[in-house]
């Protein structure tokens, strides 16, 4: 069993930055993969990021390439997500996620049903 609490999430202007970190506990940390899904209000829950176990491999969602940068400290036994030149369209609940497989192929990372673990999310907002 592995619990996840994030926390960084907040209200920013436009333009603005936010990081994210989602806190591990329970089994090995460095044993699982990590996501970072996001929910919109009256939308489906949508990938955003994921990062393998030791942090060699990243992969981003089309819309937040260049923007968002996934990160891991295993030793802190916490992921990241930090966020630039965040847009109104940014606004939504954050949720990171871990699976305990290795996942190479983009219709698998970016399934949320690929993910074993989640945690209760952290609401973004950003103003116009």
């Amino acid at each position: 069993q592995v619990h996840l609490v994030e926390s960084g999430g907040g209200l920013v202007q436009a333009g603005g930055s936010l990081r994210l970190s989602c806190a591990a506990s329970g089994r090995t940390f460095s044993g699982y993969s990590m996501g970072w899904f996001r929910q919109a209000p009256g939308k489906a829950r949508e990938f955003a990021a994921h990062i393998s176990w030791n942090g060699a491999r990243t992969y981003y969602a089309d819309s937040m390439k260049g923007r968002f940068t996934i990160s891991r400290d295993n030793a802190k036994n916490t992921v990241y997500l930090q966020m630039n030149s965040l847009k109104p369209e940014d606004t939504a609940v954050y949720y990171c996620a871990a699976t305990g497989r290795a996942y190479y192929s983009s219709s698998d990372y970016v399934d949320q049903n690929k993910y074993d673990y989640w945690g209760q999310g952290t609401q973004v907002t950003v103003s116009s």
